[in-house]
């Protein structure tokens, strides 16, 4: 109210004038009141143009941007000026600060590992993250705004949608090519939507393969349970003679050995996934390796085949001997079990360009067809399963010796073809390898994580 006082004596003074103006010229005049009437009423008159054009300049910056001062004048103008003026930089500043929020709220969502696609009461898109938009395949500018069922038309899709409870997430199958979405919707301010997707085509996969593994060690059990149970009922209820009591004896003396090999190939596979990776400080000789595989494998094979394993290589290996040599020998073995009589198998160590370096195990057995060759290593996966295990083995093996490669940052490689042979290659990484005699790495440099 400090404006009042002033502006009252500024009217006060300027009637008070136009009155003495008016009364000087009333005694030229024939009139002399109305003279001083008028004079009082040109001086107010003037008072309200200057108002008005103060007041004019004021409007003109409010229909502007505003971003010059407001006009500067004197008494209640100024007062008003500055105030507006001060109201509406706050304002800018909160929604300034409210913009940033929003999109630092956006990028925040725009970088979740999930899919977020906001849809409004006619479910166009008002939003969608990266992850929803390459879900999805959309594109979040230019799709904006426009219908999501015109754009996604996936029968399971739009009829989710468009039910009223969305209770149960959605499973989307074969979504950009052999994914599998989980999608969520959830309803929010008026009427909008939110649909929010997870690519669980992994964890879909993992589940998978426990209940196939769950199923395939089950199998595998059961069969040699089966059979023991049949000899110790027949043991049990029929008197046999000292010859059958030898086969039946030496038959379960089978199946307990194909329990005890499962059990072990099991225990390996569980150390391997649970234990921490091996440095490369430890060197082992792989010619003692070789020579210890070779005894086996002639012993195993029994002159059916020709072997020709490699016993001067000179090279030694860092890692965990037991690993690096179940590696090997799983590789041997498979290739006596699984090439015919007379067949020829090599063994043997090749330097490779960089420091690295492969074992190659290679035979002339029967060969693999090639859409087997990507599922070898998978646990339990036979490509013959009545031969597998009518040679002994766990269907184990090949995945053991995947994890030890992957564990001492190596490479299993498989080439094969039907009537051909195979070759299995075990590739090391050139700071796991060396010749003997000369200087191993430094320890910092080996145990890095890029080994």
């Amino acid at each position: 109210m400090n404006w009042l006082l002033p502006r009252f004596v500024l009217a006060t003074l300027v009637a008070v004038a136009g009155v003495l103006i008016g009364h000087w010229m009333g005694r030229l005049l024939p009139w002399p009141f109305l003279g001083e009437a008028l004079s009082a009423v040109s001086a107010i008159a003037a008072l309200v143009v200057l108002d008005a054009v103060r007041g004019h300049r004021l409007l003109k910056w409010l229909r502007g941007s505003q971003l010059d001062d407001a006009p500067r004048d004197r008494g209640i103008w100024g007062e008003l000026g500055y105030r507006i003026e001060r109201a509406v930089r706050e304002r800018d500043k909160t929604i300034a600060a409210e913009r940033l929020q929003l999109q630092q709220f956006l990028s925040a969502i725009d970088a979740s590992p999930n899919g977020v696609l906001m849809l409004d009461a006619q479910d166009h898109i008002h939003w969608c993250n990266r992850v929803a938009a390459d879900h999805f395949s959309l594109d979040p500018v230019r799709d904006l705004r426009q219908r999501v069922t015109n754009l996604l038309r996936s029968p399971a899709f739009v009829s989710f949608l468009s039910t009223e409870s969305y209770e149960t997430p959605l499973l989307l199958n074969n979504v950009r090519g052999f994914s599998t979405l989980s999608v969520i919707v959830k309803r929010y301010g008026d009427g909008m939507k939110l649909v929010l997707s997870q690519d669980i085509t992994e964890r879909e996969r993992a589940d998978a393969m426990r209940r196939d593994f769950v199923a395939n060690v089950s199998h595998e059990i059961r069969t040699p349970l089966t059979v023991l149970s049949g000899f110790i009922e027949t043991m049990v209820s029929l008197s046999l003679t000292a010859a059958e009591r030898t086969r039946v004896l030496t038959l379960m003396g089978q199946q307990t050995d194909r329990m005890q090999g499962l059990v072990s190939d099991l225990l390996t596979l569980a150390q391997l996934e649970g234990s921490p990776r091996p440095t490369a400080d430890r060197w082992v000789s792989l010619d003692a390796l070789l020579a210890r595989i070779n005894s086996d494998a002639q012993a195993l094979s029994n002159d059916r085949h020709q072997l020709r394993i490699q016993l001067d290589t000179h090279i030694e290996l860092a890692g965990i001997e037991s690993e690096l040599l179940s590696a090997a020998a799983n590789l041997v073995n498979n290739a006596v079990r699984y090439t015919p009589v007379g067949g020829e198998i090599d063994v043997s160590w090749r330097d490779l360009g960089d420091g690295s370096g492969e074992l190659c195990v290679s035979d002339t057995g029967l060969g693999i067809a090639r859409e087997h060759l990507p599922r070898l290593t998978e646990r339990f996966y036979r490509v013959d399963g009545s031969r597998s295990r009518e040679t002994g083995g766990t269907g184990l093996g090949l995945s053991i010796v995947k994890h030890v490669m992957h564990r001492h940052g190596g490479e299993l490689q498989i080439e094969s073809e039907p009537g051909r042979g195979s070759k299995f290659r075990l590739t090391w990484p050139a700071v796991r390898v060396r010749h003997l005699g000369e200087p191993a790495l430094g320890v910092e440099a080996a145990n890095s994580p890029l080994h």
